[in-house]
């Protein structure tokens, strides 16, 4: 219950600081937030930044972002897993999401994403040698 407080409160901080300021919201996320916050705050930035979201895309993406987030900390961190095991997961894990993400996003924007995430899952692969 205190974790879901902490949460929404810094949901809040961080959406208002969008609203108020220009500076990043990342440089906004207070030092004791959970680190699955502040990578769903960054994973915002950066989608932001890439997709041009409008400020209320991106309150109606925050909550599904950090949803994910601790299912993807969940995934990386699990040493049993192999790396292919850990990208078919994570990719699972975005499929998951896809649906609320494309109700969101314009044609343009989704389609943006998809591509970013190909990206992402081919440098992944060729990171580690799959």
């Amino acid at each position: 219950m205190k974790r879901r407080v902490v949460s929404i409160t810094l949901l809040v901080l961080c959406f208002s600081a969008l609203f108020h300021s220009t500076h990043s919201v990342v440089a906004q996320v207070p030092p004791q937030a959970s680190p699955q916050a502040q990578q769903a705050t960054k994973k915002l930035e950066k989608l932001s930044k890439q997709l041009k979201l409008t400020p209320e895309q991106k309150l109606k993406l925050a909550p599904i972002l950090e949803a994910e987030a601790p299912k993807l900390q969940a995934i990386r961190s699990n040493t049993s897993l192999t790396d292919a095991q850990k990208l078919e997961q994570i990719s699972a894990v975005h499929q998951e999401s896809d649906p609320q993400m494309k109700a969101i996003l314009s044609p343009q924007q989704y389609e943006q994403l998809q591509k970013a995430r190909q990206k992402e899952v081919k440098e992944a692969i060729k990171k580690k040698g799959l």
